[in-house]
């Protein structure tokens, strides 16, 4: 369950997001060394979407990008809903790679489920395989239900992940999502795994069970947060960080290794679900 580059290097464990990123001319500079810099250290996978700043974030990405191997990266990026049918999605995913600096794209994503028939999205997602613009495709906050109708579909089990939000604050999809991906060999994508969103996440890092962990393993609280993800198999974090020394802080956590009595304090102090829990989208 990894993202595989063309060169057959694995991309992770821990990604790179952009939301909210390349907005601002002030700070894109240092945006972009905070990119280059979690490069360096071997974060490779960069997650972006058209829908972040209405491209600018793709903007940053492909500036950030200039210089290095294309086949040494795992390049991910969004299509709006109303964008993912016959009628705009071959013109969205032209105007990502301009954007972007970019021939192709590793991994295309539906953001979210819109209106457009499931169908129709999977056989363009199929199309711009064949043209070599796109290497896979995946989706966007689809909870297991969707999958299900997802995987119905023709060439549906193409599908290589879903990317939702998760976080210790928020770990509903434990509960049916995250098993039935893990029994497909399906990786999950975890946004906003520093609990920049979804329903519990204010006073999250400092807890006194995650403060704990972060004494005991000399790591921050949000190094714990990753550490927690990266301890269910096939689960890649894509944290963002708008400095280089976040993001070398976020490359860290990859060494981190939980114990078996830190992740039960955890859960503790953070029950996983115990019944269906609709998925938090942010």
């Amino acid at each position: 369950m990894d993202f595989i580059t063309v060169k057959g290097q694995k991309a992770g464990p821990i990604g790179q997001g952009t939301w909210y990123l390349g907005e601002n001319p002030h700070t894109f500079s240092r945006e972009c060394s905070a990119l280059q810099a979690g490069i360096e250290a071997g974060m490779t996978l960069l997650d972006t979407a058209e829908m972040y700043g209405d491209g600018a974030a793709e903007q940053l990405l492909g500036q950030a990008i200039r210089g290095y191997d294309r086949e040494s990266l795992y390049l991910v990026s969004k299509v709006y809903p109303f964008n993912a049918g016959r009628r705009n999605i071959f013109k969205s995913c032209e105007a990502s790679l301009r954007r972007m600096g970019t021939d192709y794209l590793d991994l295309y994503l539906l953001h979210w489920r819109g209106s457009i028939p499931l169908a129709e999205t999977v056989e363009c997602m199929e199309e711009l395989k064949a043209k070599g613009r796109i290497r896979s495709w995946g989706v966007s906050n689809l909870d297991k239900g969707d999958m299900l109708e997802l995987f119905q579909v023709s060439r549906g089990a193409h599908c290589l992940t879903d990317q939702v939000l998760y976080h210790l604050g928020s770990r509903g999809v434990e509960y049916d999502l995250l098993p039935w991906l893990q029994q497909q060999g399906m990786p999950m994508m975890a946004y906003c795994p520093l609990a920049q969103g979804g329903s519990l996440r204010r006073g999250l890092l400092t807890h006194p069970a995650v403060q704990a962990c972060a004494q005991a393993h000399d790591a921050s609280p949000q190094q714990i947060l990753l550490a927690f993800l990266l301890s269910h198999p096939g689960v890649l974090p894509i944290p963002r960080s708008s400095s280089p020394q976040h993001t070398l802080d976020n490359a860290a956590a990859a060494s981190i290794v939980l114990t078996r009595q830190e992740l039960a304090a955890l859960d503790r102090a953070f029950p996983p679900p115990s019944r269906p829990t609709p998925l938090d989208i942010v």
